[in-house]
């Protein structure tokens, strides 16, 4: 078969007849308009460059209806903005066109300095007149919206922001309804869960810009082994192992990345557990809130550390009002008598958060004989499972568990990326079994590519020797932050576990308020996370937290004078 442009605009031809759309043939320059002859409402446009191959070139299909006209608008501004213009409509078309234009632009979609199309191209394509198409461009500019540059066009006006004019702008509306009778949805009103008034940590997008960011959770860039890690994603992304990951396993995990969690990561916890106990999450975030969903409704007793993970506080306090805190001393969790009367305790043993203090081995078979004594279950989180630089690390509390009471909350966040968004949780197989129906109705299963470049990740060792190395350097930072808040916090009290990667600080002077000192250090260039936060009242405004994670070791020591300094100041 004839593969020549003008062969090939000859078969199109066979089924469109003479229109409005034209074939331009970039060697021998003949015009040919067809239209289709099955529907009025479908126009074919064939757009080359002389200088590119037919077979290479771009068919754009534009829609015509019978009683609207719409167009999809490709160029360097509207990009492939869909505009409808309703011909049977009370309102103008020139007030349409210039309705969906500020909407546009206030939106985003159009962006400071973007092209409009011209309004000759414009209006050929809408099939309005042209001096409607001139009379909104002209009106945009007085606005403010447009600006024009000699035989250039039409652009966005770069000032629009600086007018005052963005997204959450009202986009003026012409309409011939009673005002009366438009009623908005008061969705205030319908909502009946409004997690955005929960207290929780925030974090500026651009601490990577502040000098000494004592952020906690984000990875150290330089110490990630990216090579390693492409390696496993170009594996999985190989056409062996392709069946692996592109088809929807429904509720199914990545089965080499369950073994993996089940014969590497667990017994380093001393966990041992079956496939069947196994469920891998969208990170700890994403467990516990099925936990929530699966175990607690109005009624249910929930206790929590005091300080403690603002998201679990916020997660069971969305299914319940009965979350009750339980104050933590040196040793983490006590086990008295305040545990009594509860269904579902939360508790970080290995590194309590946000205190990074240890459980011990004793108080740990303690508080399950007074679990096993009071009927009540325990959601172990482990959120910092590969960072011990003191001793040996302490197993988890689900090794010394005989009953199945504990549900064992793990993730990759802080070891590999959090980005990745990987977890897992240990529970009894018929836990698991409703967890992973849930986990279906939700997100059906995570990204199984994922899954697969991770569990590559932890067959061929790069898993290990990257902890190692973040184990050597997170040690080093742990005792240089040790001295550096020794050296310039002498009066604060700091708490020291067994390792984490951030300290728990807590000012002597009640005067100090560490929201307004947060916002003063970053001022600075130092950011701190305030730690009223973590409470479950905000009262307490004398601790702050400092994570190393982020932050180059010869930086630690000057970051903490300058910060010791703010605190002086502040009195």
């Amino acid at each position: 078969m004839d593969g020549s442009p003008t062969n090939f605009a000859t078969r199109i031809a066979s089924k469109f007849r003479r229109f409005t759309c034209k074939f331009a043939c970039p060697e021998c320059a003949i015009s040919q308009v067809y239209e289709c002859g099955s529907s009025p409402h479908f126009v074919l446009r064939r757009v080359v460059s002389t200088n590119a191959d037919w077979t290479n070139s771009v068919i754009a299909i534009w829609r015509y209806q019978i009683r609207a006209n719409w167009i999809v608008a490709k160029g360097a501004g509207l990009r492939d903005f869909l505009i409808s213009l309703d011909r049977t409509a009370n309102k103008s078309l020139q007030a349409q066109l210039r309705e969906v234009l500020v909407s546009a632009i206030l939106a985003g979609h159009l962006k400071p300095g973007d092209k409009l199309p011209s309004t000759r191209y414009l209006s050929q394509q809408l099939g309005i007149s042209r001096n409607t198409s001139v009379l909104v461009y002209q009106a945009l500019t007085e606005d403010g919206y447009l600006r024009t540059s000699e035989r250039s066009g039409y652009f966005v006006n770069e000032t629009v922001l600086e007018m005052g004019m963005n997204s959450a702008a009202v986009v003026p509306q012409e309409s011939d309804d009673d005002p009366e009778h438009i009623k908005p949805v008061v969705w205030q009103d319908r909502l009946v869960k409004k997690p955005s008034q929960q207290r929780n940590i925030r974090k500026p997008r651009d601490w990577k810009s502040v000098p000494y960011p004592f952020i906690y959770g984000q990875p150290d860039e330089t110490l990630f082994p990216i090579t390693d890690w492409r390696d496993c994603v170009y594996k999985a992304m190989g056409k062996k192992w392709l069946d692996e990951w592109s088809q929807d396993t429904q509720d199914n995990d990545d089965a080499m990345l369950v073994d993996q969690i089940r014969t590497r990561i667990l017994p380093r916890r001393g966990i041992l557990a079956g496939e069947d106990q196994i469920l891998v999450t969208l990170g700890a975030q994403q467990a516990l809130y099925m936990i929530a969903s699966l175990m607690v409704e109005q009624g249910t007793k929930v206790a929590v550390e005091d300080p403690g993970y603002p998201d679990a506080r916020n997660i069971f306090s969305l299914r319940t009002n009965h979350v009750r805190g339980l104050p933590v001393d040196e040793q983490g969790l006590p086990v008295n008598d305040l545990l009594n009367d509860v269904d579902i305790l939360y508790t970080t043993p290995s590194h309590q958060l946000p205190t990074t203090v240890t459980m011990p081995h004793e108080r740990r078979k303690a508080l399950l004989e007074r679990a096993r004594q009071q009927d009540f279950v325990i959601v172990e989180d482990d959120y910092e499972l590969e960072t011990n630089y003191v001793g040996k690390p302490i197993p988890a509390l689900k090794s010394l568990d005989r009953e199945g009471r504990v549900i064992y909350v793990g993730s990759f966040s802080k070891t590999l990326f959090p980005g990745l968004r990987l977890g897992f949780l240990v529970a009894s197989a018929e836990v698991v079994e409703q967890m992973r129906a849930l986990r279906r109705l939700m997100v059906r299963h995570p990204p199984t590519n994922n899954q697969r470049s991770t569990a590559f990740f932890l067959s061929l060792g790069y898993y290990d020797v990257f902890v190692r190395r973040l184990h050597r350097a997170y040690r080093e930072r742990w005792n240089a932050m040790s001295y550096g808040l020794a050296e310039h916090f002498p009066d604060a009290k700091v708490a020291r576990g067994m390792g984490g990667s951030s300290y728990w600080v807590e000012l002597p002077d009640a005067g100090v308020d560490t929201e307004t000192l947060a916002q003063k250090a970053f001022q600075k260039g130092i950011f701190i996370e305030p730690g009223g936060v973590y409470f479950l009242n905000s009262e307490n405004k004398r601790c702050f937290r400092l994570g190393f994670s982020s932050i180059a070791e010869e930086k630690i020591a000057p970051g903490l004078e300058r910060l010791s300094a703010l605190t002086v100041d502040g009195k």
